[in-house]
């Protein structure tokens, strides 16, 4: 056992164990507020999308082709850098870290739910409204409720790689999961158990998300998510 505890000193971990804890509160956190957010500012970007108006869907159309065509690093610099310069420092770096990956993740959260909404029959919106409902209530009311149903899977996948995603957030100062294992590594110069106790908490968070995603497509009676 003498190699394995060379390769990988849990009796180094267990000193950075608060640390660690700390950074996966953080990281969960800051995941489920982008994610909150993102749904919420995905179903605009989503309706806008999917508007006859010209200038809406074409801008909503040019956000998302931004967003998708430019690394997560850069945006997370732009709005870094940029914020202060446009409003003044308003926001500390974890509000900030926030908003630039709500920034990043709303456009896929939007062209998920556009493609939910694309899967209700149009014959739903026409019945709703011969009864008497106006087009937005037939959306919030009966087409989003039935998208919702049908995108508990890709939405968990997409939490998935928000919660990934969260990582890049330490080059802004922003303690979360991989900012544990940096100030581990930065203090203990153990770069194996700092990378690897990272890299396994991750997989914990993983495998909750996992069991989780079973348990709401067994109660939706669908198939779980591969997330």
């Amino acid at each position: 056992m003498d190699w394995l505890v060379e390769f990988y000193n849990y009796n180094i971990v267990f000193n950075y164990i608060d640390i660690f804890a700390k950074g996966i509160l953080n990281t969960v956190w800051i995941s489920v507020v982008c994610l909150s957010l993102s749904i919420f500012f995905g179903i605009f970007l989503a309706l806008m999308r999917m508007s006859k108006v010209g200038i809406v869907w074409r801008t909503a159309a040019a956000y998302i082709q931004f967003i998708r065509a430019t690394p997560l690093l850069v945006q997370i610099y732009i709005v870094y850098y940029g914020l202060p310069t446009l409003i003044g420092n308003f926001f500390n770096e974890f509000q900030t870290g926030v908003i630039a990956l709500t920034i990043h993740t709303t456009p896929f959260m939007a062209e998920i739910i556009r493609a939910g909404i694309q899967s209700v029959p149009v014959t739903q919106t026409e019945g709703a409204m011969a009864v008497g409902m106006s087009r937005a209530q037939a959306m919030y009311h009966i087409i989003l409720p039935q998208a919702i149903s049908k995108l508990i899977s890709p939405l968990l996948g997409q939490s998935v790689i928000l919660l990934k995603d969260t990582s890049l957030l330490s080059i802004i100062a922003v303690f979360e999961l991989m900012g544990a294992g940096l100030l581990m590594f930065s203090e203990t110069v153990s770069p194996s158990e700092s990378y690897i106790t990272t890299a396994i908490c991750y997989l914990i968070i993983y495998l909750i998300m996992l069991v989780f995603s079973g348990f709401v497509q067994r109660r939706l009676g669908g198939t779980p998510a591969q997330v």
